[in-house]
């Protein structure tokens, strides 16, 4: 078997072998699982509604999981940047409709996997299953912490804490997106952005 060390593959590979140990005959078995797939800035993923049947990594580019309120505004839940997972956890686990929507902000490119691949996996090679289980507890506790600062620390310390934790995504979003994620207003965000300057 020939891995696939083209880009997209060997920063999926990477990602895997540091959270468990594999051979390379199992890496090849997992990657030949991931089809490449390009999403151009504005288009969607998911849309609210719709089943979400792909587990996506991030090997470029920029995507938005949110939700639309009442009101129609956007709250952003998280971006996924290189090296990062995107779904929508609740549709793909339980095949019923999103409630979120996933959106590119910027060209990029993932690796997706559906979940019957998914599912095969798991039967295929059990460290899989294992693999996932690690990144799932990760993405839980990240997550956590997220709630965690979102009421324990101010819109100014959450400003900082973003802009020092993903200084790689600060840098390719918009403040209208940095706020509506930090749950503020742009004019409060520029009120902050003001004093640390």
């Amino acid at each position: 078997m020939i891995i696939r060390f083209c880009m997209h593959y060997e920063l999926l590979n990477n990602h895997f072998l540091k959270n468990v140990d594999l051979t390379p005959g199992e890496l090849e078995t997992i990657t030949q699982s991931f089809k490449v797939e390009k999403v151009a800035r504005g288009e969607y993923l998911l849309r609210k509604g719709e089943i979400c049947s792909m587990e996506g990594y991030v090997v470029e580019g920029c995507l938005k999981v949110f939700v639309i309120d009442e009101k129609g505004d956007e709250k952003i839940l998280y971006f996924a940047a290189s090296d990062w997972w995107v779904m929508e956890i609740d549709s793909f686990a339980n095949q019923t409709p999103s409630d979120l929507y996933i959106q590119a902000i910027k060209d990029s490119t993932l690796l997706l996997i559906s979940r019957n691949d998914k599912e095969q996996l798991y039967q295929q090679i059990p460290k899989v299953e294992r693999l996932f289980r690690i990144m799932s507890q990760k993405a839980v506790a990240a997550w956590q912490r997220r709630l965690v600062h979102n009421h324990t620390m101010n819109a100014e310390a959450r400003y900082h804490h973003f802009i020092t934790t993903y200084p790689e995504i600060a840098g390719m979003v918009t403040n209208k997106l940095i706020a509506s994620y930090l749950g503020i207003t742009q004019e409060f965000l520029s009120v902050i952005r003001k004093r640390r300057t």
